[in-house]
């Protein structure tokens, strides 16, 4: 067989981005490849999951309310285990843990970076096979080195993140990370269980044509965001419209979709849910960091979501995230009286 020496796998490419700064430590491309593992493993038992013991509820209910599946406390284990046995993060935060967990032995002292992720979102798909994913994000951290992180280590604006990716489970698995030098996708190719270089400098079109929302919950939203959603149904000459709704219920899967072909997602308030639903830390920071480096932009709809100070691990928030225009718009329409 023939091997395409053209397409460079994750560890080639982190190795060649080493070369472009000699002073580099390596640990960020130690980090992001031991993510890469995790992620291959969780996807061997996503592809199986209807064949083992591991679909379905676990019987718990995690700290955010939610009920627990089995697949997501594998997930977490994986991650946690990988991150631990690694040799370039200090310690982790996930979102099914209450707390931080701290690495505090010699090696994992003397690392400079912190990882907190997501480690199955969308898990409530898993029981009719739609696509989900895994969310990361990395911090250098602030405390000393040479001692045990702490929580403040985690406790950072977005705009302070030094990496942030996500690894979507579907009909390919793919592994997308930014840091401020630009956004790749890589691939697994099954044949060499590699990820493997697809999509090179990731750019969000500034226009698109999707806009992505829970419409179910319309009537919860306040008067601002419903009249926005109404301005997406309508054709126009200000925003070409109407646009195309498309809303899957995996976070991973939307955005992901609306970051290669140009869109909105929207995760309002609600009158159930005054302060949001997704997790600021988890879910909004990294993804709003993909999406900026890719051009994009995400807001809370009074805010920029990376210069949110968070205060609370399990902290949450409303979040809109998507191409330029779009979200442009979406502003002006959030700061009418």
């Amino acid at each position: 067989m023939n091997v395409n020496r053209k397409v460079l796998t994750l560890d080639e490419f982190t190795i060649q981005q080493l070369r472009n700064f000699p002073h580099a430590t390596g640990e960020l491309s130690n980090l992001l490849r031991d993510i890469g593992l995790a992620a291959k493993r969780v996807n061997v038992e996503v592809n199986k999951a209807g064949l083992v013991d591991i679909l379905g509820d676990a019987g718990t209910i995690n700290v955010q309310g939610e009920d627990v599946k089995k697949l997501d406390i594998f997930a977490n284990n994986q991650f946690v285990g990988v991150l631990r046995h690694g040799i370039s993060c200090a310690g982790i935060a996930s979102e099914e843990l209450d707390d931080v967990v701290v690495f505090d032995d010699e090696v994992s002292n003397n690392s400079k970076y912190v990882c907190l992720f997501d480690p199955l979102d969308g898990s409530g798909n898993i029981d009719v096979n739609i696509s989900i994913g895994t969310i990361f994000c990395v911090y250098r951290r602030i405390s000393e080195k040479g001692g045990p992180c702490t929580k403040e280590d985690f406790l950072q604006a977005g705009i302070n993140q030094v990496a942030a990716g996500y690894i979507i489970y579907g009909s390919s698995t793919m592994m997308v990370y930014a840091t401020r030098r630009g956004v790749n996708g890589f691939t697994l190719d099954p044949s060499i269980g590699e990820f493997t270089l697809s999509h090179t400098d990731i750019k969000c079109p500034e226009n698109g044509k999707i806009y992505s929302v829970n419409h179910g919950n319309f009537f919860q939203y306040n008067d601002n965001v419903k009249k926005y959603i109404d301005g997406c149904q309508k054709k126009n000459k200000t925003n070409g419209g109407p646009y195309t709704q498309r809303y899957i219920g995996s976070m991973v899967a939307d955005v992901h979709r609306n970051l290669l072909k140009g869109g909105i997602f929207m995760y309002p308030t609600t009158t159930d849910k005054p302060n949001g639903k997704l997790r600021l830390l988890y879910e909004c920071n990294p993804f709003a960091f993909i999406v900026e480096v890719a051009g994009g932009k995400a807001t809370n709809g009074k805010e920029r979501i990376l210069d949110i100070k968070p205060t609370e691990l399990h902290q949450r928030s409303a979040f809109f995230v998507g191409s330029k225009n779009m979200m442009e718009e979406l502003e002006n329409a959030c700061h009418e009286n």
